[in-house]
């Protein structure tokens, strides 16, 4: 008897399915709820008072990051062998939970900064669930599905990213007041309306993962079978174990340049404001709001990646040597324009305006040219070409890699990978930045990126899917 029939002696449940086109329809409206969790997940990572310290809000960054790289691995390793709603669930509940603690932040009369980095910490907590969104589609899409499945994923995360900080702005208008409802203690303002409204998408979430998401497992062709975490009191099917064993040199591999690529990244992300600041005598709101359309426009241009790439038959070393061409480009010099030097750290007591330029404290700031504007709004479109491609393939390669086999805590080793890549890129661009300055920081990061080339070619022959290494299918 096949898996997706029933006799009379075992009655279907809620979640099998009668029909192969009722199973598709299932699998794809579960599909669209992963999509619509992993957009929450990236919506709901930057509402952050920016009226704290810029030290105590790396910290506070960091924690997310942090809390993101220990949950993961643990809530793959529960996807693997139960339900992935009873995780997921669990998880959503965390991030709507951290984001009503975050509104209440203001009450204890003490230790308030310690509360908002425990909110921030459990909200990261939350967001380990991404490893089993990841997992879910990987297990419920054929590899020739994959591709498109995952960029699909990366483009609700980056449109995440970019409605995020929008959203932010768009209930700015409370301002740092807002109105107070007494009844239950609560203040509304510019920071706490957006972890609210989090909380209510993440209830949202709770509601489709309980009603709409359903258990589906596909082979490598696309045959449904019944997933292997899938045991229901009434029967105990699960699916004949497969042979073959994981390449564990390529799984290290691939987190390997995963980490690179979001080590990267990161980096790029956090030298924007300092260094348009230095080189362009930017003021802090300057750079924050030239920086922030800039972001923004990535964001679209990585959308727009992302739908290429389902099309294209891209390749994760393309990806890779567009962000060293992306990181090289600003170590040229052009001419020897020296940056204006900032004498004074503070401004004069009789004046409220604010110091422009490269600080004289950072000796680089004496003898290092300038960088153009044109020059880094060109590496700015070169790594948002970059990144996106290197992110999805990654993905989708990792997936392949690991087959049919459960890959929940595979995925959430990935996912903490990447997050440690986030959490370390701040540091690196705090000191290698502020004492090297900009060109070393450039250079450093294109020989780490060059590295990754060399082990991507090492190992390329490796780097392949389950079934074309066990001769299932061709490649």
């Amino acid at each position: 008897m096949s898996l997706l029939e029933s006799d009379e002696n075992t009655p279907l449940l809620r979640g099998d399915i009668t029909s192969d086109g009722d199973a598709d329809r299932s699998r794809w409206r579960s599909i669209r709820v992963m999509y619509f969790t992993m957009f929450l997940s990236s919506v709901g990572k930057k509402h952050i008072d920016e009226s704290a310290d810029a030290s105590f809000l790396g910290w506070v960054v960091a924690a997310y990051s942090l809390g993101q790289m220990v949950a993961s691995p643990l809530f793959g390793l529960w996807s693997n062998h139960r339900p992935r709603q009873e995780p997921l669930v669990c998880s959503i509940f965390i991030n709507v939970s951290a984001n009503i603690y975050y509104t209440y932040v203001y009450l204890p009369p003490s230790y308030n900064k310690i509360h908002m980095l425990l909110a921030r910490t459990f909200v990261g907590i939350g967001a380990g669930n991404v490893a089993v969104v990841r997992s879910y589609v990987a297990g419920a899409t054929s590899l020739k599905e994959r591709t498109s499945a995952m960029a699909n994923l990366s483009a609700c995360q980056a449109l995440g990213f970019i409605l995020g900080p929008a959203l932010q702005a768009a209930l700015s208008f409370f301002g740092e007041t807002g109105v107070s409802v007494n009844v239950i203690q609560l203040r509304v303002n510019m920071y706490t309306a957006p972890a609210l409204l989090a909380a209510c998408f993440g209830v949202i979430n709770i509601l489709l993962v309980i009603l709409v998401l359903r258990e589906h497992f596909v082979d490598d062709h696309g045959q449904l079978i019944r997933a292997i975490n899938y045991t229901p009191e009434e029967r105990v099917d699960v699916a004949p174990e497969v042979e073959g064993d994981i390449d564990q040199i390529a799984v290290f591999t691939s987190n390997v340049l995963f980490f690179v690529i979001l080590f990267i990244f990161a980096v790029f992300e956090t030298i924007s404001t300092p260094l348009s600041m230095d080189m362009f005598a930017w003021t802090r709101k300057e750079a924050v709001f030239y920086n922030g359309i800039i972001l923004a426009a990535i964001g679209f241009e990585s959308i727009l990646v992302f739908l290429v790439v389902k099309v294209v038959s891209a390749r994760l070393v393309y990806g890779i040597l567009i962000l060293v061409i992306g990181f090289f480009f600003p170590t040229l010099i052009l001419n020897n324009t020296l940056p204006t030097i900032r004498l004074a750290p503070t401004p004069p007591s009789n004046t409220s305006l604010e110091p422009t330029g490269c600080p004289s404290e950072q000796t680089w700031c004496l003898f290092t040219p300038v960088i153009h504007v044109a020059q880094y709004i060109t590496s700015d479109i070169l790594i948002g070409v970059g990144y996106p491609t290197c992110n999805v393939m990654s993905y989708t390669l990792y997936s392949k890699i690991l087959g049919p086999k459960p890959q929940g805590v595979y995925m959430g080793w990935l996912t903490a990978s990447g997050s440690g890549a986030r959490t370390l890129g701040p540091v690196f661009v705090s000191h290698v930045y502020t004492i090297l300055g900009p060109r070393w920081t450039f250079s450093v990061i294109c020989g780490i990126v060059l590295a990754a080339v060399v082990l991507l070619s090492a190992m390329y022959k490796r780097l392949i899917a389950f079934s074309v290494r066990h001769g299932r299918i061709d490649d």
